[in-house]
């Protein structure tokens, strides 16, 4: 398995690489690097691609906190009404329409040796051909000195949630090429995703750690040679190398959301009922959101990230022309566009959220220089470019002054996956 993904995304290797369906690869500048193109007219709504990860992982506190998800490819193993009733903190009784789920747990299983949960026979035997032979537990399973379980209990003691990254990301980096015949390979692909300076890279383990990081990345640095020392990535575990890669995953990591519910409400919304039985059915959904609202706040879904070749080429823009979903519940990336694309037109998504990109200029870049560390010029920011330089404070005040999101937007923010 691992050595034909790695042929499988051999094309992206180097700065630019052949067209693979309607998009290509090239270099766009040196301040923006690589970028992605359409080779052919994209219409909207179409879905310009659909990407497989090269590895992901899902956040530890995440699944601390009891959201069951495929220890491979992220699919929830909730059922609908399970994940109803655990974020709801209550029991809501059948859901209607129990059809709409797509959660088949007869297909479930486990390693036989750590009881890592997959949801498919094919999910389990993927993990183990590409990485989980050298990060098997065992029986150590529950041992808190075994050294992977040391690395994930620091890594949750420096990073608490809303998570944002995953030490065992980096930690399936190297067991993929601790397990891959062709090893080279695969540190090629690894290589390839967008690096920083020096200066840069600490400001973004910086971001990630808070104001003690040089301690706590040194610890990390630490566990993370005890548990998994790699000779043919023995630059990874030296301070530059572990900062370089701890970079690597904090600007090119893509989040990734699945959800049972979710995935029941949007089949839900694609009955076709009476209209009484409608009315009635999202009456029932919209109290069921707001009871999960009260309870479970905002984290809703099974959370990780992943490393994806094609997706980290995408440049941002505060008008974007395609965005990122994972609507098949699982670690798919889907990338749609949202409007007509030329060929030879570059396909940018957005790095910022909907509130996010509605906010000032000056509030944007603030984001964008502190989370990615570039400016944006995109045509919106440069219709904006005298505008005001003040922060959004008074927006922020506006938002808390107008209390809670209407229920319409509430729920489409719960089902946003």
């Amino acid at each position: 398995m691992a050595a034909s993904m790695c042929d499988m995304f051999s094309f992206c290797v180097g700065a630019a690489g052949p067209a693979r369906g309607p998009v290509e690869v090239r270099f766009v500048s040196s301040a923006k690097g690589k970028g992605l193109f359409a080779t052919r007219p994209v219409q909207k709504g179409e879905t310009i691609f659909v990407e497989r990860p090269l590895v992901a992982s899902q956040f530890l506190w995440n699944a601390l906190y009891r959201y069951r998800a495929c220890d491979h490819c992220l699919r929830a193993l909730e059922t609908a009404e399970e994940n109803a009733q655990r974020l709801s903190g209550r029991a809501c009784g059948a859901l209607p329409h129990p059809e709409q789920c797509s959660i088949r747990k007869d297909l479930h299983q486990l390693c036989p040796h750590c009881q890592v949960a997959y949801c498919s026979a094919e999910c389990r035997q993927a993990a183990l051909e590409q990485y989980h032979r050298a990060l098997c537990l065992g029986p150590s399973q529950n041992d808190p000195e075994h050294p992977l379980n040391k690395l994930q209990e620091a890594w949750r003691s420096v990073h608490y949630p809303p998570e944002t990254a995953s030490i065992m990301l980096m930690a399936r980096m190297v067991a993929t090429v601790k397990q891959a015949k062709d090893k080279e390979c695969w540190i090629k692909l690894f290589s390839q995703f967008c690096n920083k300076t020096a200066n840069e890279e600490e400001e973004i383990v910086h971001k990630l750690l808070g104001d003690k990081f040089q301690g706590q990345l040194e610890l990390l640095r630490r566990l993370f040679t005890e548990a998994l020392y790699e000779e043919q990535l023995s630059r990874w575990f030296t301070p530059d190398g572990f900062r370089s890669l701890f970079a690597l995953v904090g600007t090119n990591g893509q989040g990734i959301g699945t959800s049972s519910l979710s995935q029941w409400v949007h089949g839900c919304d694609a009955l076709d009922l009476k209209p009484q039985e409608r009315e009635q059915l999202d009456a029932f959904i919209d109290q069921l959101y707001k009871d999960i609202e009260r309870v479970s706040g905002e984290f809703l879904n099974c959370e990780g990230s992943g490393l994806f070749v094609l997706q980290s080429c995408c440049n941002h823009s505060c008008v974007p022309n395609a965005e990122t979903s994972f609507p098949e519940n699982n670690f798919l990336l889907h990338v749609t566009a949202l409007e007509d694309i030329k060929p030879g037109e570059e396909i940018c998504i957005s790095y910022l959220d909907c509130c996010q990109r509605e906010r000032s200029r000056h509030s944007r870049h603030k984001v964008l220089r502190e989370n990615y560390l570039f400016v944006c010029s995109c045509p919106k920011c440069l219709a904006e470019a005298e505008d005001p330089s003040v922060t959004s404070e008074e927006e922020e005040e506006e938002e808390e002054e107008e209390g809670e999101p209407e229920d319409a937007e509430l729920e489409d923010e719960m089902t946003d996956v």
